[in-house]
């Protein structure tokens, strides 16, 4: 009896949702899949009936929303997965519905109006050019995500065709990176060593490091990007800069059970909140690590991996005072007349960090934008901040990916944004990608 109580109001949801369950293949034989759309109505998804009757699964704007919106041949990804049961259950009129099944016509399935913008989701599309790599912008007061792009792309009109190419493919075009990449952070991640250096001392603004262009402790050498000395940095000029030795010298200053503990509340090894599958990120300070693993990690290299997606939760929760909200894609889901059945509203998840942490956090990634790493966005007509990051990933130093987490507007911020670029060849950067995003939200 306990079972089954629990099965009714815990479980049965989730399983009846599941696009596993057989009960949705039965009521596509007596429903027309419905539309999915982005906030402004743009059709991104919808089932029309070829010449020969068949009904055939139409992805108007092709590769662009190619891992967000997902496919449903093959199986089912992305929010044709996720939406499968609301998409293939109609609330249309019940006296339409009569009728339509006395006349063994199929009733129109529930349409998911959800929260991206097919505008920014094109800017970010187009950023990224040939590159590999992934764009999530999120507004930090309400978790809507607006845009989720991930490269290389694939067709979902073509996805029966290609499907075996696509399976073979050795650059994982099917791979959502935005949420199942797993990265080397690089430098975005000094905004956690800097928290975690903010929590441990509470007297960090007096902190002072005289940078040569490197640091050497216990055998261990790292320079600075390009060598180059930084001279005297506080903890502001060390994350505006991007200083390496201020960090790794920051690092060998920290406790690690509690940097454990931060890593855990931004969510690190955990469960991120989500509609889309997700990878976790890792964290891999012990309280067996030498000097070596301490300074790499301070300074975003070493064994952490971490997902754009994921960046993306932790600057959103600064750029919100500390509260992250809980992300979402579907803003509502109407019937085929347009009704409104189910309307998602704004909830908070979880705080990370006190108002304090997050409005010094943003202090100091203001000064990244306007005199550090990431000064293109000097002019630009809105305030920026962010974090540039530039990951090691490979043997070879030469072989980077090219990182930026930020957001615009910096005192009510309108998107939090994170970027990564892979093997990028300095043709483009991760803060250029950002800048285009956030040039076209304010056009």
């Amino acid at each position: 009896m306990g079972y089954i109580i629990y099965f009714q109001a815990v479980k049965s949801k989730d399983l009846i949702k599941s696009p596993y369950n057989a009960r949705q293949d039965a009521n596509s034989k007596r429903i027309t899949r419905g539309q999915i759309q982005d906030r402004n109505g743009n059709v991104l998804a919808e089932t029309v009936t070829g010449a020969d009757g068949k009904e055939v699964r139409q992805y108007p704007y092709g590769n662009l929303f190619a891992h967000v919106v997902g496919y449903s041949q093959q199986g089912k990804t992305g929010l044709e997965s996720a939406e499968n049961y609301n998409l293939l259950t109609s609330n249309e009129f019940f006296l339409t519905k009569l009728q339509n099944e006395f006349q063994n016509k199929k009733n129109p399935g529930d349409n998911i109006v959800t929260t991206l913008d097919a505008r920014l989701q094109e800017a970010a599309w187009d950023a990224l050019g040939p590159y590999r790599g992934a764009v999530v912008a999120i507004e930090p007061s309400t978790g809507k995500i607006v845009a989720m792009v991930s490269k290389p792309d694939y067709d979902p009109n073509q996805i029966e065709e290609n499907w075996e190419y696509l399976n073979a493919d050795p650059e994982s075009a099917l791979l959502n990176r935005a949420t199942q990449g797993n990265y080397v952070p690089g430098s975005t991640f000094k905004v956690v060593t800097a928290l975690e250096y903010m929590r441990e001392h509470p007297d960090y603004e007096s902190y002072s490091y005289t940078c040569p262009g490197y640091i050497e402790y216990e055998g261990t050498l790292i320079h600075c990007y390009n060598h180059q000395a930084h001279g005297v940095v506080d903890l502001q000029d060390s994350l505006a800069y991007s200083c390496n030795a201020s960090f790794s010298n920051i690092g060998l200053m920290l406790d690690v059970s509690r940097f454990q503990k931060t890593a855990k509340e931004l969510l690190f090894d955990s469960k991120l909140p989500g509609p889309l599958p997700g990878s976790r990120s890792s964290f891999t300070l012990t309280g067996q690590s030498g000097s070596a693993d301490k300074m790499m990690t301070a300074m975003g290299q070493g064994q952490t991996q971490v997902s754009p997606y994921h960046m993306a939760l932790i600057t959103a929760s600064i750029a919100n005072g500390g509260v992250l909200m809980k992300p979402y894609l579907v803003d509502k889901i109407t019937n085929h007349s347009g009704k409104v059945i189910e309307k998602q509203m704004p909830k908070e998840y979880r705080t990370l960090m006190t108002p304090e942490e997050a409005a010094k956090l943003k202090e100091y990634m203001t000064a990244v934008a306007s005199y550090g790493t990431a000064s293109v966005f000097a002019g630009a007509g809105y305030t920026a901040a962010g974090k540039t990051g530039t990951a090691e990933y490979s043997n070879d130093q030469e072989k980077t990916h090219s990182w930026f987490i930020g957001m615009c507007d910096v005192d009510q911020p309108q998107l939090a944004i994170s970027v990564i670029i892979e093997a990028s060849d300095g043709s483009i950067s991760g803060t250029q990608v950002a800048k285009q995003v956030f040039d076209a939200y304010y056009q």
